[in-house]
């Protein structure tokens, strides 16, 4: 008898796990039809974790060195081993080298880019990751849409580049892409620069096609982006910049932050209030 009363005693507690594990799996994976979007805070970088009704999921650049997986960790549940897809706007070490240690904790269905080139041995290091575990790649262009919830229609539309970027400099050549769901929507836009935003400006600005709820701001808030016309343009309720307390490159520069202070854009910062979570609900964008 006392070696029974351990054993059913092991599978009582055994099955009490068990059951809590699946229900707190059941509530993590219920999304009550709601767009998550999380700007992580991976210090000086970019990275941007994407999570639509449905569940399926995309990150957005991966930030610098060895930072995501644990930034992630705080977003997604433990168990979770999977990525939809992720989505390099350019290729500086700050925009996608935390993608190499996810590559090898995560499967990962695909991987985007816009062409632009870089040599770097890191940079090589994480195309060899990319081989290693079989993601394809496919080069993004202007007028893709990359659907994440056929359902309720949530998807990213390419903007930029609309052409061959392979010789253009990495910051010219970024990813500039608009997330959508109903009547909210973010624009992103790795570090793309003024040069490009007045490119869309002239070709999207009479549309409307530009305005959105929430603007990433481009290049860590650097004066080089969130030009002017751009920030009116887009006339954002939200600005988020995501840089590194005390970075040695002074971002956001104040240029960037009177701009944005300008057109009344609440500007929240990575640097002082950690990763930033926003959801929708296809109607209006709440902050978590």
């Amino acid at each position: 008898m006392k070696s029974i009363i351990p054993l059913k005693l092991f599978l009582l507690v055994f099955a009490a796990v068990t059951a809590a594990c699946i229900w707190y799996a059941a509530i993590s994976e219920n999304h009550h039809d709601l767009l998550t979007i999380a700007f992580l805070d991976i210090g000086q970088g970019d990275a941007i974790y994407i999570q639509a009704p449905n569940g399926n999921d995309i990150i957005i650049d991966g930030g610098p060195g060895r930072v995501l997986l644990g930034a992630l960790g705080k977003v997604v549940p433990f168990y979770k081993r999977s990525v939809g897809a992720i989505l390099v706007t350019n290729p500086d070490a700050d925009h996608y080298s935390g993608f190499i240690d996810l590559l090898d904790r995560y499967k990962v269905g695909m991987e985007f880019e816009p062409g632009t080139i870089s040599n770097t041995p890191t940079h090589i290091l994480f195309e060899h990751r990319l081989e290693d575990h079989h993601v394809p790649k496919l080069l993004v262009q202007r007028g893709m849409t990359i659907m994440l919830d056929q359902k309720d229609n949530v998807y990213l539309s390419i903007l930029f580049p609309d052409r061959d970027v392979s010789k253009f400099s990495s910051n010219d050549g970024s990813v500039v892409a608009k997330l959508v769901f109903g009547n909210t929507s973010v624009m992103l836009q790795g570090d793309s620069t003024a040069v490009i935003e007045h490119y869309l400006v002239g070709l999207d600005g009479p549309s409307g096609l530009l305005r959105a709820d929430i603007l990433k701001a481009g290049h860590h808030g650097s004066k080089t982006s969130s030009s002017d016309e751009y920030v009116k343009t887009v006339a954002p309720t939200y600005a988020i910049i995501s840089a590194g307390l005390n970075n040695r490159y002074g971002h956001p520069n104040q240029e960037t932050i009177d701009t944005l202070n300008k057109y009344h854009v609440k500007i929240l910062k990575t640097m002082d209030l950690g990763t930033i979570i926003f959801r929708s609900n296809g109607q209006t964008f709440r902050q978590k």
